[in-house]
């Protein structure tokens, strides 16, 4: 087996909140659980959604809450060129291809065939550019998904998963238009970058595994292990965050909101405060059936 390194990746678009509290615990926990590396990284790669200083403040709560990085803190803005390797390697192999479409495009291409885009759903590409920009300037970079089948894998909580990119995301975008390179790509590149062996995180994110395996077999690079946590859910029954009233986490009682979190996982009160982690670290390889 690979020696386990796993992961908490925030981006600094806001303070976290309970349900970022509870992503963090979780990889901490499994990291631990399985005598680990614990790492942090900031995903500040969308320039555009950071907020001046966050990182700090993000970093700051963690450490109030003793969650603290096993290594140096690794900052996506720093690692454009990396990307851009990985853009021109899919490029060259293929897999990449350059795209004139706008949102609005994409829509009224859907219209036209009939698709009708579902709330919170995608807005799947219909391969509009995959054969040729037909004279238009090229403003994003796709990865084609036009020979890959449904993708099969294992989740350690939700069992086993499917997809079909192609069908149900399209050729999903790498770099978009206005320069930034796409969550998609830079997490992928980054996994393999810091030998991420186990990628645990909350079950909204559980729809980017089948593209994030495709653009690692793209780039012949190593699939980790996942394992997609439950949600913490806002009062309008969706997912917790800052749109729907999502509240900075408070650090004044740190292990209060620590026995929240740990009861979203499954996980009991500690008998004693002093044995916390401890305590959850126990249960965790119990819940997950892991040696001790």
């Amino acid at each position: 087996m690979r020696n386990y390194i796993g992961r908490f990746a925030p981006s600094p678009t806001g303070p976290l909140h309970a349900g970022s509290l509870v992503a963090a615990l979780a990889s901490w926990l499994d990291a631990r659980a399985q005598g680990g590396q614990w790492l942090v990284r900031i995903e500040d790669v969308d320039s555009t959604r950071c907020l001046p200083g966050m990182d700090q403040t993000i970093l700051q709560q963690l450490a109030a809450f003793g969650l603290i990085s096993d290594q140096p803190v690794l900052y996506q803005s720093g690692r454009i060129h990396l990307y851009q390797q990985a853009l021109q390697h899919l490029i060259a192999s293929g897999h990449a291809y350059p795209c004139s479409c706008s949102r609005r495009d994409i829509e009224l291409a859907q219209q036209r065939s009939g698709h009708v885009k579902p709330r919170h759903g995608e807005l799947i590409y219909p391969g509009t550019c995959r054969h040729g920009l037909h004279g238009r300037p090229a403003r994003a970079w796709r990865l084609t998904t036009e020979a890959t089948h449904p993708l099969l894998w294992q989740d350690r909580r939700l069992g086993e998963q499917t997809q079909d990119v192609a069908a149900e995301v399209g050729d999903f975008v790498l770099k978009r238009a206005d320069g930034c390179f796409a969550y998609q790509l830079a997490v992928v590149v980054d996994d393999a970058a810091q030998g991420i062996s186990d990628v645990v995180r909350g079950e909204d994110l559980a729809d980017n595994t089948a593209r994030q395996i495709l653009l690692q077999r793209a780039l012949n690079l190593p699939t980790p292990r996942y394992l997609h946590t439950p949600l913490v859910l806002g009062a309008n029954g969706e997912k917790l965050s800052k749109q729907n009233g999502a509240q900075a986490l408070d650090s004044l009682d740190p292990l209060v909101e620590l026995n929240r979190a740990a009861a979203v996982l499954g996980l009991s009160a500690p008998p004693a405060p002093a044995d916390a982690f401890a305590n959850w670290v126990a249960q965790w390889r119990c819940l997950y059936n892991l040696p001790p």
